[in-house]
């Protein structure tokens, strides 16, 4: 017989299947002794993880019993390395099954993962190098492994740090001989986790077995975990909100998850919303405000919402990882009302990577509550009869998750009562127990089990309300500032949106403290740059009485941390330095 090469088609290709969302396995809230066990509970159901191409379109599935076998060739490949218990792996974290195989991998063979950032679309090369190389030093790790598309500039960073790198595909091509694994305890070490700024002075967040379970089954308890949930997420697993909320709570909790990679969410940001349509069963995702607020932009005014999305099953729309704004909220829910989107379905949440993840969480459908706080308040000063009272929106961050407290101290120690503002200080199991080889960090902020957070806030009736970062204040003569209210300010004037401005404060020629504000300025025309900077600088004067330096600068210049935050600290820094450079306006 004759084939006519014509009439042959291509072998189909089989389209995966995505893990399915309930199982018959009893559901455990990470009541597990360490991660090890978690995911040896979780790879005995059929739950796992699903990556998603940038259109929402799944690429591949990946239950949790394929991570298990996956993770045990790895821990024994990084043994046959000379990987010992103890050793640090540093592993760029991208959203791929890779990643999850590599990181739980490190975990069963004793060593320490440390998830590292990808590059962002701020600095450039040799800037993600520099930062590579920085936390590298820090953590001193025996190997970097990266994806192979970064082999360049991961490469680049491994050398200069005197650190093996290998990219994972060819990590995966080498033998696996059987070995022995070492028993972990509940106090052991199970991964090293950097904040989401750490660039010149990296803290490293030991995180023990204990204090991560004890977080992921407050995580279940808090948001009350159900067998029809599911979870969606874009968020990057270098940063605590995406590693310990979206991958590791997941396993420990056995939920099946969706996910877009963080890069493919700034692209087309709409497709996470297309994700949590599709689901069938009830959604848990969570997103900083600047997620919320890019997708109520992006819908067009002259859409229906409804016309592409079913919300109205999405049970729990967290916020965390910055400062939560309600007038962005609210703009998503006028977004996406019609598409079913529930205002009760918002779950404000306070925490930080020193304590795991969570401090507090808001009760579930109670959503964003807010009180309003007079800005003399907020300072610390007295209302003077001269000027017009200004209120402040903050918002209700919830209560304390199961095993934590919350205390409001003054600079002192002394503990503060209701309502009154001072340092937010927590305890609890899931406290870390230090920086990585920086005991002087470590005995600043960790006194008597107490962890200083570094942020300001006040109780309310057990609710937890974050006015700030302390570090972050402004004082112009005596009188304190927070950076928010400058850029709030700036925000209202028409063409400006949040992420265009950085307010810190400054030493003027004469020596005295002034504040200083950048904003990311589109126009090319210099008449209407001037017009703009007297307009800010006016702006600024009348909602807090300060004059102030006004440099506008081109757009996408201002830095951003890991997760995308805007780093002041570092705005004022390159500012200082030169690097960033103002537009030359006529005085």
């Amino acid at each position: 017989m004759t084939i006519d090469p014509a009439t042959m088609t291509a072998p189909a290709t089989v389209a995966p299947t995505a893990t399915p969302t309930e199982d018959r396995l009893p559901r455990r809230f990470s009541d597990f002794t360490t991660l090890g066990e978690a995911l040896d509970y979780a790879a005995s159901g059929v739950r796992g993880l699903n990556f998603h191409d940038a259109r929402g379109t799944l690429v591949r599935s990946y239950p949790f019993a394929q991570l298990r076998a996956d993770a045990h060739d790895a821990a024994l490949r990084l043994i046959a390395a000379g990987v010992a218990p103890g050793d640090r792996v540093a592993l760029v974290a991208e959203t791929s099954a890779e990643f999850g195989a590599l990181f739980f991998g490190a975990v069963l063979a004793g060593a320490w993962p440390v998830p590292l950032p990808l590059p962002t679309s701020f600095g450039g090369r040799e800037s993600y190098i520099d930062q590579l190389r920085v936390q590298l030093a820090s953590c001193d790790p025996t190997l970097l492994i990266y994806p192979a598309e970064l082999a360049q500039l991961a490469g680049a960073a491994a050398e200069a740090s005197g650190v093996t790198g290998v990219d994972w595909a060819a990590f995966a091509t080498r033998p696996a001989p059987a070995a022995s694994l070492p028993a972990a305890s509940a106090d052991d070490v199970c991964y090293l986790q950097y904040s989401s700024g750490s660039t010149r002075f990296p803290h490293g967040v030991a995180v023990t077995h204990r204090a991560l379970l004890s977080n992921l089954a407050a995580h279940a308890h808090g948001m009350q975990i159900a067998e029809t949930d599911r979870c969606i997420s874009w968020l990057p697993w270098y940063h605590d909100m995406g590693l310990v909320g979206c991958f590791l709570s997941p396993l420990a909790n056995q939920v099946s998850t969706d996910y877009l990679k963080t890069e493919d969410f700034a692209r087309r940001p709409l497709s996470w919303l297309d994700l949590i349509s599709r689901n069938k069963g009830t959604s848990l995702s969570y997103s900083p405000t600047f997620g919320y607020d890019i997708c109520a932009r992006r819908i067009s005014s002259q859409t229906k919402a409804s016309d592409r999305f079913d919300l109205s099953r999405w049970r729990v729309a967290g916020n965390g990882a910055d400062m939560i704004r309600p007038d962005v909220m609210q703009a998503f829910v006028d977004a996406f009302a019609d598409a079913g989107f529930q205002a009760t379905a918002f779950l404000p949440s306070y925490g930080l990577a020193e304590a795991t993840l969570a401090v507090s969480l808001m009760p579930v459908g109670e959503g964003i509550r807010v009180e309003l706080v007079e800005e003399t308040e907020l300072s610390g000063m007295h209302h003077g009869e001269d000027r017009p009272q200004r209120y402040r929106a903050i918002v209700n961050c919830g209560k304390a998750v199961r095993d934590m407290e919350i205390q409001i101290r003054e600079e002192d120690g002394t503990p503060l009562p209701d309502g009154a503002i001072g340092k937010v200080w927590c305890r609890g199991p899931s406290v870390m127990v230090g920086y990585f080889r920086d005991q002087a960090s470590t005995d600043a902020c960790l006194v008597d089990g107490w962890l200083d957070t570094g942020d300001m806030g006040y109780m309310s009736d057990g609710y937890i309300f974050i006015v700030g970062r302390a570090k972050d204040m402004i004082i112009i003569n005596g009188r304190n500032h927070w950076p928010q209210d400058i850029e709030w300010a700036v925000e209202q004037l028409p063409g400006f949106k949040a992420g265009d401005i950085a307010a810190f404060a400054i030493t003027a020629p004469g020596g005295e403290e002034t504040p200083a504000v950048l904003v990311q300025c589109r126009s090319s025309d210099e008449a209407e740059r001037v017009r703009l900077r007297d307009e800010i600088r006016d702006r600024v004067r009348s909602v807090t009485g300060m004059n102030c330096v006004v440099e506008l600068i081109p757009p996408r210049t201002l830095p951003r941390t890991s997760s995308g935050k805007l780093s002041r600290a570092k705005a004022r820094n390159l500012y200082l330095a030169g690097e960033i450079k103002p537009y030359d306006l006529a005085a």
